[in-house]
């Protein structure tokens, strides 16, 4: 998408109406209400009402009229800010978002592709040093959108060895060091508990490894961990028909760190990152590992298999055991799409957190919230952690229904050697079962932009 500052050119204006403030008696200006007059070239936007107006309803409208634009075979907007009493940075980032987020159609599997918004055209007094800013910001949407894609791709087209081929071919021609461990390898490393959940699966596991050491050498690195689950069956512990439909999203988390690697390389962060993602398919067949099993993790400890559909945090546990011990980071963040539990708590709006340092989760909510991404944090509490306490290993892999993404989250803390840790569960948020906000039904690429904005904060 680009855009342009041209007083000039003003295909398809865009003119910002208010209810109760417009003399048309076919439009009420409602928020989101779209009135397209092609004779005269501009279209009337609808923001509800002027003293309720808040970014959620204008970038929502915005985001309507590009759905709109689209089904009527618009490939350009222009916008003058008229009628908008937002600063012009905040009215040109909350637009170009909405337009760009409304552009998204998973289309891949389809003979006839959608349209999109490709030119998005503002005033020219707009451009006050606002360029730089405006090409970090498409960089960083394209890089969600990156996400998105690899998340919505089927299972049989993304498993472990395609899942790093796609890393590879994206960071080719960037400043990162991109490091691939077959099988073999991952055993060398003594990825154990890893490799159980994996072995199920015809398709071998591959462990990837995404370095961007951009910063001062002396600057700790942070540490992103990706839930790489490229299908979940639920092992033994087999899901429901229905439950297995969208379980090539059960890679959501491995999405957003491999798109928050590419934005932050592709915008040169003057910053040390690593992502990980242990990327496999829980598969079952006569090598599965099965309900009953006691499996011992990288850092040694024994974990008693209680649900194999509880495979995630398995993984995880090797994944940021390895991040803690092999790089000595500022902190660890993992992200993974764990529990049902979270979706019960939190709906499809919240991502839930559970954190062992006050101090980390404080500066990722921050970037959070720059970013307009939910997280809600959840108690990390003593009493709630006995429920993974094991009879016959050191910790259990399912705590059972009660709390269970907190204990989820505590599982994963048994493995990061008590480095500064938030663990956030992005079941609901990942994936999508219906539109919402800006939004539609499927992946989101959340917290890609979350990511991207507390890397910035330590950026030199």
């Amino acid at each position: 998408m680009q855009v342009n500052f041209n007083n000039h050119k003003k295909t398809n204006l865009i003119k910002f109406a208010y209810k109760n403030e417009n003399d048309n008696p076919f439009f009420k200006a409602n928020a989101g209400e779209i009135l397209a007059n092609p004779s005269e070239n501009f279209i009337l936007l609808g923001l509800g009402e002027r003293e309720k107006l808040n970014q959620e309803i204008f970038q929502k409208a915005i985001y309507d009229l590009t759905k709109k634009a689209i089904k009527l075979d618009l490939n350009e907007l222009s916008f003058e800010k008229e009628n908008i009493d937002i600063e012009n940075e905040e009215f040109l980032s909350q637009v170009i978002e909405a337009v760009s987020l409304g552009s998204y159609n998973f289309d891949h599997y389809k003979e006839e592709k959608c349209g999109k918004i490709e030119n998005i055209n503002f005033p020219e007094d707009l451009d006050a040093e606002n360029s730089n800013a405006i090409e970090q910001q498409l960089t960083v949407l394209d890089s969600q959108a990156f996400a998105r894609d690899l998340v919505n791709l089927r299972s049989n087209e993304i498993y472990p060895e395609t899942l790093a081929q796609h890393v590879k071919e994206r960071f080719a021609d960037k400043n990162v060091n991109v490091k691939v461990y077959d099988e073999e390898q991952i055993r060398e490393l003594g990825l154990t508990a890893y490799l159980e959940v994996a072995k199920g699966s015809d398709n071998p596991p591959r462990f990837i490894v995404i370095e961007y050491l951009n910063g001062p050498q002396e600057q700790k690195p942070i540490l992103f961990v990706g839930k790489g689950i490229t299908y979940d069956s639920g092992g033994y512990s087999i899901k429901p028909s229905n439950g297995m439909k969208t379980m090539n999203a059960d890679m959501g988390g491995a999405g957003t760190v491999i798109g928050a690697l590419d934005a932050i390389s592709s915008n040169q962060l003057k910053v040390n990152v690593v992502a990980i993602v242990a990327a496999c398919e829980n598969s079952i067949s006569g090598s599965s590992y099965k309900p009953g099993d006691i499996i011992k993790a990288r850092n040694g400890k024994t974990i008693e298999v209680d649900n194999t559909d509880a495979e995630g945090r398995i993984t995880l546990a090797d994944a940021v055991n390895y991040a803690a011990t092999e790089y000595d980071p500022e902190f660890i963040i993992d992200l993974a799409t764990l529990t049902g539990a979270c979706l019960v708590a939190l709906a499809e709006t919240y991502t839930g957190a559970v954190t062992n340092n006050q101090e980390t989760f404080e500066k990722l909510l921050a970037a959070a919230k720059i970013s307009n991404e939910k997280i809600w944090q959840l108690p990390n509490d003593d009493t709630i952690r006995k429920y993974n306490e094991s009879e016959v290993a050191d910790v259990k892999n399912s705590g059972g229904r009660l709390g269970g993404t907190i204990t989820a989250g505590q599982f994963i803390e048994n493995f990061i050697e008590e480095k500064p840790w938030v663990h956030l569960d992005i079941a609901g948020t990942a994936y999508l079962s219906k539109p919402q906000g800006l939004y539609e039904k499927g992946a989101t690429g959340i917290h890609v932009k979350t990511l991207y904005n507390l890397a910035k904060k330590y950026s030199k």
